[in-house]
C-alpha cells in the first residue's frame, strides 16, 4: 500500500545482498531484482538505487580480505571496485533495456546546502532523461573523519535531498524484532513504528557481516532522517527473490511512519544533518526564547563545545544536555567563546567588529 502511493522511491542495497558469504555475486538475485525496477518504472515511478559493494567487489577482484584493510588501502580498492559495481549493474539491467548513471557523493556533498541543491538538481534531470541515478559513498576520496561510513545514512539523506516519498533497506532480515531473531526464536517481528523511543533504540542490535559496515543502529538512524523528512523507511529481507514485489504482496517487513512535518526544504536539510560540527548548552532563558520562536542570542549560551565555522550545522542542548534544535551557526566556535554570556550590543565590542547579533537565527534553527 506505502509503496503504491510513492512517487519516487530510494533503494539501497548493501553488500551482503550482492556478495554472498563465499564472495559470489547474486547474478540470479540481480536478474530478478531488475524485474521489480522494471515494474516500479511501469507504475512511472522515480527509482534511486544506492548500492554499496565497491570495497567488497575491489576486494574480491584482488583477492583481499576487507577486514585488514588500512583507510588509504580502502580508497584505491573501492576506485577499483566501483568500475566492477557499475559494469555489473550496467549489464544486468541494460537487459531490460533499464538506463543507469553513476552519482558518488562524499559527506560533506550533502552537509552543504549548495551541493545539496546541485545533486536534487542532478536528480531530477536524471529522472527526465529516463535514467536510474546509482548512488554510492565516494570512498576514493573520503576520509575517515567526513565519511557516512555506512550506506543506510547516505541513502536516508538521499531521500531527504531528493524529496523521497519512500526509503527501501534492504537487508538481510525481515525487518526489526522485539529481539534478535538469530539468537531468540521467540522474537517478534514489528510491523510499525511511529515513534523511535529508547524502547526501539534498545532492541535495534549490531549485527556487522564480512562486507557490510551498518547494522541494524545505522538503520534506525535512518529512519529518524526519513521521519523528520516527511518520508516512509521500510526494512526488508532483500535476500528474498524479487524483494520489492515480496514487500508489496506480503508485507513481512517494518514499516516507520513519517511525522507530519511542515517543514521547507531548506529546514529539513537542517535537521537531516549526519554531522553536526558542534554544540550549544544554553540556559532556561534562552529555551524559553526559542520556543516562543525567537532567535538564539549571545547572552543565552553557557557553554560551546567542538570547532566549527560560520555556516557550519550545530547542535541546540539544554543545561541537562538534551538536544533541543539544530542549526546553522552565524559565528565561528572561537567567536561565540568570546561573546558567550554577553549582551547583544557588546558583541561588536568584544569581536573588534561589526556583526550579526543572532548566533543562531530563527530561520536557520528546528526544533528536534
Amino acid at each position: 500500500m506505502y509503496l503504491k502511493k510513492s512517487k519516487t522511491i530510494v533503494i539501497k542495497i548493501g553488500s551482503s545482498i550482492l556478495i554472498d558469504k563465499d564472495k559470489k555475486i547474486r547474478k540470479k538475485w540481480l536478474s530478478e531484482f531488475t524485474k521489480d525496477i522494471n515494474d516500479l518504472l511501469k507504475q512511472k515511478k522515480n527509482v534511486i538505487l544506492v548500492c554499496s559493494g565497491a570495497i567488497a567487489l575491489g576486494c574480491k577482484k584482488l583477492n583481499l580480505s576487507k577486514q585488514r584493510l588500512k583507510i588509504d588501502k580502502s580508497q584505491a580498492i573501492a576506485s577499483i571496485g566501483q568500475i566492477e559495481l557499475m559494469n555489473l549493474l550496467n549489464k544486468t539491467f541494460s537487459s531490460k533495456k533499464i538506463n543507469l548513471s553513476q552519482i558518488l557523493l562524499t559527506l560533506e556533498d550533502t552537509e552543504k546546502r549548495r551541493r545539496a541543491i546541485n545533486a536534487k538538481r542532478t536528480l531530477e534531470n536524471l529522472f527526465e532523461l529516463g535514467f536510474i541515478p546509482v548512488v554510492n559513498e565516494n570512498d576514493s576520496i573520503a576520509t575517515t573523519e567526513i565519511k557516512y561510513g555506512d550506506n543506510d545514512r547516505l541513502a536516508s539523506r538521499v531521500a531527504q535531498i531528493s524529496g523521497a516519498d519512500c526509503l527501501v533497506l534492504l537487508s538481510d532480515v525481515d525487518g526489526l524484532y522485539t529481539q534478535n531473531p538469530k539468537i531468540f526464536k521467540n522474537s517478534k517481528l514489528i510491523k510499525e513504528i511511529k515513534t523511535i523511543d529508547s524502547n526501539i533504540e534498545r532492541v535495534a542490535t549490531k549485527s556487522i557481516s564480512e562486507h557490510g559496515t551498518g547494522g541494524m543502529k545505522t538503520k534506525i538512524e535512518a529512519a529518524k532522517i526519513c521521519q523528520l523528512s516527511g518520508c516512509l523507511m521500510v526494512i526488508a529481507n532483500g535476500l528474498l527473490e524479487r524483494p520489492i514485489k515480496q514487500i508489496a504482496e506480503k508485507n513481512k517487513c517494518t514499516w516507520f511512519l513519517p511525522k507530519v512535518s511542515k517543514l521547507d526544504a531548506r529546514k529539513k536539510w537542517i535537521i537531516s544533518s549526519i554531522s553536526p560540527k558542534g554544540d550549544l548548552i544554553i540556559d532556561d532563558g534562552a529555551i524559553i526564547a526559542l520556543k516562543k520562536g525567537k532567535s538564539l542570542l549571545a547572552a543565552g549560551i553557557k557553554k560551546v563545545n567542538g570547532n566549527f565555522t560560520k555556516g557550519d550545522h550545530i547542535k541546540i542542548l539544554d543545561k541537562n544536555l538534551k538536544e533541543y534544535a539544530r542549526g546553522l551557526s552565524s559565528f565561528s566556535s572561537d567567536e561565540i567563546h568570546k561573546i558567550q554570556g554577553q549582551h547583544s550590543n557588546k558583541i561588536s565590542e568584544l569581536l573588534g567588529y561589526i556583526s550579526k547579533s543572532e548566533v543562531v537565527h530563527k530561520d536557520d534553527m528546528v526544533e528536534i
